[in-house]
């Protein structure tokens, strides 16, 4: 009786273990017809997404080299740059009188010039977005160029055509969003349900982990494909979950608000003292920003174009204790110069909601991890069309290998002596 149970003891656990790692496979097999048919459906906007993203990391170099004489400026013996007021004032006379600015970007190194985006309508009635460059050394304009007009297909330029491929796919924005969104949230579920796919269930890691030497083609496709989604998961979730917070924000932030609360600066408005009040001047929203926090580098400065507008200033450079993000933005009341909101992760009151928030775009763009961040983020771009390709011939040659038994069987059934 002993000796029965010492041959039959061994055999039980092999026998659970076998029929879980039964169960396991079953499941992961129906996790991988969702991974197949997420990623052949969605893996083109994956694509786009990959590759206008990657190049938009590096859009402020790419346009400085496409337009040099506009974007870029010699730096004088005495390098001193003019007051922003004549700055503004420069670009603002390039434009037609009733132009309106709505956006500048500071220059991001001494070779760079000033940007300043103003909204205009043609003489047809069409609004057109134009960017003027201006010399922060001499207040002088260096060039200017239509960005995009209302009605036309394309956007002018280079640039303006990888944004709005990027974020709206070229598509009208109440339509945009929902595409742009839902897919995003659907691609997040196909990055999750290819980790559980590639898995490995009896603990071949280092399988996992490599490219199998000296393998053919088809086994090639296969790891590159796997090697590819598992090394840059932990980018890819991060990128399309803050691309989804950035288009549908009245969406996502109720949700945030039911774990934290969540203060989202472009909710404020300003609010006039009286019919026709008088707005500050972008400068004056510039030195407000300086007096919270004077060791920031401006870097985005949005213009209160419209009467419940306000203005914003996000500053680099801005260093705190603990706080690994050193970017911050300051919202300021168009008329009183008030300020409304400190986009501020590391100030005593923000929440956890708020400070989650604030990481978004950083990760986005790579910029949370300086140069290392931004060329994660391009590495992770460019493995979307990757995957897309190396999943759509995988599921090809699956398709050939499960024909090919078939088509013998069927032959066999023909013959003669069958």
């Amino acid at each position: 009786m002993n000796a029965t149970n010492q041959q039959s003891g061994p055999s039980v656990p092999a026998e659970t273990s076998h029929i879980s790692l039964s169960r396991l496979k079953a499941r992961r097999k129906r996790w991988l017809t969702v991974h197949l048919w997420l990623g052949v459906t969605l893996g083109l906007l994956l694509s786009i997404y990959g590759i206008t993203g990657s190049i938009l990391v590096f859009y402020p170099e790419i346009d400085e080299w496409l337009h040099p004489d506009m974007l870029t400026v010699e730096v004088p013996t005495h390098a001193e740059y003019r007051p922003l007021a004549e700055i503004f004032a420069a670009g603002k006379a390039a434009m037609p009188p009733q132009a309106k600015q709505n956006f500048a970007t500071y220059p991001r190194n001494e070779f760079a010039a000033f940007k300043l985006r103003f909204a205009v309508a043609d003489a047809n009635g069409a609004l057109e977005r134009w960017e003027v460059g201006v010399d922060p050394y001499t207040a002088k304009v260096t060039g200017k160029q239509l960005q995009e007009r209302s009605g036309d297909c394309l956007p002018s330029t280079f640039i303006g055509l990888m944004f709005e491929l990027h974020y709206a796919l070229l598509l009208p924005n109440d339509i945009s969003t929902v595409v742009v969104g839902l897919s995003g949230i659907l691609l997040i579920i196909s990055t999750l349900t290819g980790l559980i796919v590639w898995w490995p269930l009896t603990g071949k890691w280092r399988q996992a982990l490599t490219f199998k030497p000296r393998a053919g083609k088809v086994r090639f496709n296969y790891d590159l494909h796997k090697i590819s989604g598992f090394y840059t998961l932990l980018v890819m979730v991060p990128v399309l979950f803050s691309g989804i917070y950035m288009v549908l924000p009245h969406n996502v932030v109720p949700v945030l608000e039911l774990f934290s609360p969540v203060t989202y600066r472009y909710w404020f408005q300003s609010t006039p003292p009286y019919p026709n009040a008088p707005a500050i001047g972008m400068d004056e929203a510039v030195a407000i920003a300086f007096k919270q926090y004077p060791q920031g580098r401006p870097h985005w400065i949005y213009g209160a174009a419209e009467p419940t507008k306000t203005y914003t200033v996000c500053q680099d450079g801005v260093d705190a204790p603990g706080s690994i993000l050193q970017r911050r933005c300051t919202v300021i009341d168009r008329y009183s110069g008030k300020i409304l909101d400190l986009d501020d992760p590391s100030l005593p009151t923000a929440t956890a909601g708020e400070v989650f928030t604030h990481w978004q775009w950083p990760l986005h763009s790579g910029q949370a991890f300086g140069m290392t961040g931004r060329i994660l983020v391009f590495i992770t771009g460019l493995a979307c069309p990757v995957l897309f390709v190396t999943g759509v011939i995988r599921w090809l040659q699956k398709r050939r290998g499960n024909r090919l038994p078939a088509k013998i069987n069927r032959h066999r059934h023909c013959r003669p002596d069958a």
